[in-house]
């Protein structure tokens, strides 16, 4: 995960009071859906604020440095980043526990449970069944979720490439960061590649759908599009949405045919409201969707925001723009370098790095 120089300007005063002051003329069913930073209320569900491995109830638990989240729907499942770990949360108690990882720094091992080891751990997804990790290694272990069972299902360790290969563990990535998964498929982003790959799920098949290997910003098909350090996807079934971090963009691929388009950020780093290209985001690290909506971790300007899918609509639901650990409503909250997020029920969790918490937004 990278880190920035924060960019905070006084436009972003006069971006967001305009949105609300456009949106306070609308109906009220209209508020609900334009101005949702003046009714999202922002709770820390877990994590002390602190550093640490301790397991325990809701932030009697401690964590280091969360890079990502997700979920089976029954539990959340978190990247402890620094702690080298994989944790489990029971969603309805908030119990925190360790389910995977000796916690060994530099480890690296297939095994059960804590038997097994990861060096660093950067992004997850799950198909209710399994987890898929991507790590610092290169690779993409799998882990099954009923016995705690990891292996590695993607990738050659510690060796940089971007081979693709009907063997996954044959094939190479980069620095591969976020993943989603449609249920048949997975899909990476692998970061240094400056690619979009994707794993069959039933073979281990890697092939790369889009990027070139070449950093740029340019739209178009397949692999003559480009992206640069591309850090997060998501998927709506249809399409991926790609945070593509340095080109300051969220970018789109429709699955079936590979195209490759920008659907939000003018790629000048900023944190302006607005639609489409109109709006700016300063390092888009993490991203997920409920199907209408995108939500985005926007890293350097330390704010959540949301980009209506249908219209391309930008606007910050929570976040100050500086950085703290505040819970509150809306842009009353602040984060500090939030990274992964899911969305459970009518509710955002989000792996808020270096708050060393899971924070949850009421959407």
């Amino acid at each position: 995960m990278k880190h920035t120089i924060k960019q905070i300007g006084v436009v972003l005063f006069f971006g967001v009071l305009v949105a609300v002051m456009n949106a306070c003329s609308k109906s009220s069913d209209e508020k609900k859906e334009t101005i949702p930073s003046d009714n999202v209320k922002v709770t820390t569900f877990a994590g002390s604020g602190s550093e640490g491995s301790a397991d325990g109830t809701g932030t009697a638990a401690s964590f280091n440095l969360p890079s990502d989240i997700t979920s089976d729907g029954t539990n959340f499942y978190v990247a402890d980043h620094a702690n080298f770990l994989i944790r489990k949360i029971v969603i309805a108690s908030a119990v925190v526990t360790t389910f995977a990882g000796s916690g060994e720094r530099g480890g690296y091992a297939d095994g059960t449970g804590t038997g097994a080891s990861f060096g660093i751990l950067n992004g997850m997804t799950s198909d209710g069944t399994n987890l898929y990790v991507t790590t610092g290694e290169n690779v993409i272990r799998k882990i099954v979720i009923a016995s705690a069972v990891v292996t590695t299902f993607a990738g050659t360790r510690s060796y940089s490439g971007s081979t693709d290969d009907d063997n996954g563990t044959a094939a190479s990535f980069n620095s591969p960061q976020g993943i989603t998964n449609d249920g048949t498929n997975l899909y990476v982003a692998d970061k240094n590649n400056h690619a979009i790959r994707k794993i069959v799920i039933s073979s281990g098949a890697v092939t790369t759908i889009a990027g070139t290997g070449d950093d740029g910003c340019t739209d178009g098909t397949g692999t003559s599009a480009r992206f640069t350090f591309p850090m997060d996807i998501t998927n709506d079934g249809t399409n991926l949405y790609v945070a593509d971090a340095w080109c300051g963009k969220i970018r789109k691929i429709v699955i079936a045919s590979g195209v490759v388009t920008t659907l939000a950020g003018s790629g000048l780093p900023g944190s302006v409201d607005g639609t489409g290209t109109a709006a700016s985001f300063d390092t888009p690290t993490a991203i997920t969707s409920d199907g209408s909506n995108l939500y985005v971790s926007d890293e350097s300007s330390d704010k959540i925001r949301k980009i209506v899918i249908a219209s391309g609509e930008v606007t910050t639901i929570a976040g100050t723009g500086d950085a703290g650990c505040t819970d509150g409503t809306g842009t009353v909250a602040s984060f500090a370098d939030p990274a992964g997020m899911t969305i459970e029920g009518t509710n955002l969790y989000i792996a808020d790095y270096i708050c060393h918490a899971i924070r949850k937004i009421e959407l």
